[in-house]
């Protein structure tokens, strides 16, 4: 038997980016099925590989919704690096759920996550500079109210917008709309009013 072959009945040898498949994988399962479905296990047999492989690189399903948790995160900065203004973070912020409909719910579940991650960790203070650049260009005397609040009101309408577009409960009012557009009109109706 050449030494590139596998024995009759073992699993082929994976020669690939072994790690990136697993996300792969994992994200297509929350894609269709939630966080909630993801098993080490069945990864793995969508891999071709042992069941024991996506353990080496996560340890475990904890970890892999951690590393799928960071992977969001610094796709999020990268998606909020440069915004205009803080209307324009929220409009972005919306489009990054659109994107990543399956980092998105797991992202913001830190019962699923391990906390002190130092990836995690890191991605996120990544997220929250962004967010933080966006909010620093709002004068207080614009709002009537604190910088930081406003901050917060921006993040609430723009992550209880996505929120909601991703769970199809605005399927009826936004329609065939384009859905960065009907934030955009929301959060001029908003900051108008404040």
């Amino acid at each position: 038997m050449a030494p590139t072959e596998a024995k009759p009945g073992s699993r082929p040898y994976h020669h690939g980016d072994l790690r990136r498949a697993i996300l792969a994988a994992a994200l297509d399962v929350i894609a269709a099925d939630g966080p909630t479905a993801l098993s080490l296990r069945d990864l793995a047999r969508r891999a071709g590989v042992s069941h024991a492989a996506p353990a080496h690189h996560f340890k475990d399903r904890t970890g892999l919704l951690t590393a799928i948790a960071a992977e969001g995160f610094g796709l999020l900065a990268a998606t909020l690096a440069d915004a205009a203004d803080l209307k324009d973070a929220g409009v972005r912020y919306v489009r990054f759920a659109r994107e990543h409909p399956a980092h998105f719910p797991v992202m913001f579940a830190p019962e699923l996550l391990r906390a002190e991650d130092l990836e995690l960790t890191a991605a996120r203070a990544l997220a929250a500079d962004a967010l933080r650049q966006a909010v620093s260009a709002v004068r207080p005397e614009d709002y009537g109210v604190d910088t930081r609040l406003a901050g917060v009101a921006a993040w609430s309408l723009a992550h209880g917008f996505a929120t909601l577009l991703l769970s199809h409960n605005l399927d009826g009012p936004v329609g065939d709309k384009d859905p960065e557009e009907v934030f955009r009109t929301l959060a001029a109706t908003l900051f108008r009013a404040l």
